[in-house]
């Protein structure tokens, strides 16, 4: 018998942690954050962590439990999420995954299988060397000879998966995108309903992003990018948006008001990138905000006919 799952999915400041807030008070759920960044600690601001007045009491998972020093991988979170899930299952309650990161969304609800891949450290560090000095465009072009299909959707910014991308295919000659498609070949155990927030009129969307980002600064991100470049900071945790747009900024390079326009345009670039992931999706039910009277009704339609409430 296949576990019940709700997904609530979407773009950056679209309204998925409200939402999922809402059907898992409806649907007697917890949710399971889907979030890249929002399980390190202290970055609360920037990564825009739910606090108490939004999680409502409803119990979340996988946020604020990792040091920004430590590294974390996708087959981690699969693990440490299916655990939550079962965990929330066996209380006689509705998981309801939230979140942006598409990478995370699609290796758990379509079980994504993941095997040990061996690791050349000296190759790995000469390919660092070469993403510092020559930049990720250059290591793209030489990923797309041999796996265009992972290249085309790799961000030039996204050095770890860059990298991981060549070295697992100098090391075994099997590209990552061919592993992908053999990791599949395991049925779901999930009975998923996913829900996707989005907006027909992009710029209402990037209008929410732009106000988010007025928000953070008055909230103090400026001081909390501060100090996270204070302490020694992680691999995975410095791609975080929030922190590497202000740091010109922090050295004297860049003036704030350049800073934080920057800090925009890159946070809506992001947006543009998990629409498109998203939207790749067959699974997901869509809901245009800017075309309904209120989100949470449409979900409901959606949901009312797989889930009764407690």
């Amino acid at each position: 018998m296949k576990k019940p799952l709700i997904a609530v999915v979407g773009a950056t400041a679209s309204g998925k942690t409200a939402l999922a807030v809402r059907i898992a008070q409806k649907y007697n759920g917890e949710v399971v954050s889907a979030d890249s960044m929002q399980i390190y600690k202290g970055m609360d601001i920037a990564t825009a962590k739910p606090d108490a007045d939004e999680m409502c009491g409803i119990p979340h998972h996988l946020i604020d439990f990792l040091e920004p020093t430590e590294t974390f991988s996708v087959s981690q979170y699969v693990e440490l999420a299916n655990k939550a899930i079962d965990d929330i299952i066996s209380r006689d309650k509705i998981p309801v995954l939230c979140g942006g990161t598409g990478l995370y969304v699609r290796s758990l609800v379509e079980n994504i299988q993941f095997t040990e891949q061996p690791v050349d450290e000296i190759l790995r560090e000469k390919l660092q060397s070469r993403y510092e000095t020559e930049g990720g465009e250059e290591l793209l072009k030489e990923l797309a000879q041999f796996d265009p299909e992972t290249a085309q959707r790799l961000h030039p910014s996204n050095s770890k998966r860059i990298i991981r991308a060549i070295e697992i295919y100098r090391t075994t000659g099997i590209t990552m995108s061919e592993q992908v498609r053999n990791s599949k070949n395991v049925p779901s155990p999930f009975d998923l309903t996913a829900v996707g927030i989005t907006y027909r009129d992009r710029q209402m969307l990037y209008d929410r992003i732009n106000k988010r980002v007025d928000i953070m600064l008055e909230r103090g991100l400026i001081e909390e990018a501060r100090e996270f470049y204070r302490s020694s900071v992680g691999q995975t945790a410095v791609g975080a948006i929030g922190y590497k747009e202000l740091k010109p900024y922090l050295d004297g390079e860049m003036t704030l008001e350049q800073a934080v326009e920057h800090l925009k345009q890159e946070t809506r670039r992001y947006a543009k990138r998990q629409i498109t992931w998203f939207k790749k999706d067959s699974y997901i039910n869509w809901i245009y905000a800017d075309k309904c009277r209120d989100v949470f009704e449409e979900a409901e339609k959606i949901l009312s006919c797989r889930f009764t409430n407690g």
